[in-house]
C-alpha cells in the first residue's frame, strides 16, 4: 500500500508562500467496493467528547449528526497573533504563509450517524476534507491544483503540521513529536477528527492492539474496536504510518471510502 510520491520542486530565486488549497470539485473513481462490513455500525457517540467545545458544536438530529465550527485550535502557533495567549515563536516552521489564526470562519457538515461504504471511492479535491478535533479543517496532500506538498510548503507548517491559505488555518500533516505538542495525536492512537464521508479518523496506532494497524485497506481504514467504541469493531480511518520527504506524515492522502458530504 503505497501513496503517490510527493513530486519534489526546487525554485530557483526568492519563494513566495501563497499557499492556494482552496475548494475544488471531488472526483469519483469507479472502483467497485463490495466490502459492506460498515452497514449500519452507527459511529460512537463518546467520540464526539473529543470535540474542543470551544469552538466546535456537535447537533444529532435523527440519523444525522452536524459538526459546526469555527476553525479555531485550542493549541499553541506562531500563526496566532502574537497578543493571543497562545501565541508562540515558530519551533518548526521555517517560514511563516501570510495570516493569522482567527477571523470570521465557518465549517460545517452533515453526516450520517451510521456511514456506510459506497459502491466506489472518491478522491479528495483541495479544500477541507474532514474536521479535527481542535475544529481545524483537515486538507489533505495537495497545495494547489496539479501541486503536491513540496518541501519548500512543508516549511511553512507549524509543529501542528498546519499553516494559513486563503481559507484560512488548516492541517495537512501529523503534528511533530515536540514538547509544545500537549493536544495532537502524534504516533499514537488518539482521535483526529472526522472525514467528509462521516468515518472517523484516528492517529497511526490501534487502541484495539496498542500497535500499528496491520489490515488496513487501501485508505488507511479497517472495521476494529476503538477507545470510544466498548468493544465494537466500526468501520473507520487511521493516519497511514509512511513517511514523505522523508521527515512527515500526511493526514489524509488516499480516497474517501463513503460518500462525502459538503464542508460548507
Amino acid at each position: 500500500m503505497k501513496y503517490p510520491k510527493f513530486t519534489l520542486m526546487f525554485l530557483l530565486g526568492t519563494f513566495i508562500f501563497t499557499s492556494s488549497c482552496s475548494n475544488d470539485a471531488e472526483k469519483t473513481d469507479d472502483i467497485d467496493n463490495t466490502d459492506d462490513t460498515s452497514d449500519a455500525i452507527s459511529t460512537p457517540l463518546s467520540a464526539f467528547d473529543e470535540f474542543n467545545s470551544d469552538s466546535v458544536t456537535i447537533s444529532f438530529d435523527g440519523d444525522d449528526i452536524t459538526i459546526d465550527s469555527n476553525g479555531t485550535p485550542n493549541h499553541t502557533s506562531p500563526y496566532w497573533e502574537e497578543t493571543n495567549a497562545l501565541y508562540i515563536e515558530p519551533v518548526v516552521a521555517v517560514a511563516l504563509t501570510p495570516g493569522r489564526i482567527g477571523g470570521d470562519r465557518s465549517f460545517t457538515v452533515t453526516v450520517p450517524s451510521a456511514p456506510e461504504k459506497a459502491s466506489s471511492s472518491s478522491a479528495t479535491g483541495l479544500g477541507p476534507i474532514g474536521i479535527s478535533v481542535t475544529g481545524v479543517p483537515i486538507f489533505n496532500d495537495t497545495e494547489g491544483p496539479n501541486r503536491p506538498l513540496e518541501e519548500q510548503i512543508v516549511e511553512t507548517f507549524d509543529y501542528a503540521g498546519a499553516h494559513n491559505g486563503p481559507s484560512g488555518y488548516h492541517y495537512h500533516i501529523e503534528s511533530s513529536d515536540v514538547a509544545e505538542n500537549t493536544v495532537l495525536s502524534q504516533d499514537d492512537e488518539k482521535l483526529v477528527g472526522v472525514m467528509a464521508d462521516g468515518f472517523l479518523i484516528y492517529g497511526r496506532k490501534c487502541s484495539s492492539t496498542g500497535d500499528y494497524p496491520t489490515d488496513l485497506d487501501v485508505s488507511g481504514a479497517h472495521n476494529a474496536s476503538t477507545q470510544h467504541s466498548d468493544g465494537e469493531a466500526f468501520y473507520h480511518y487511521h493516519i497511514i504510518n509512511e513517511f514523505y520527504l522523508g521527515t512527515v506524515i500526511a493526514l489524509f492522502a488516499v480516497d474517501l471510502q463513503g460518500t462525502p458530504n459538503s464542508i460548507m
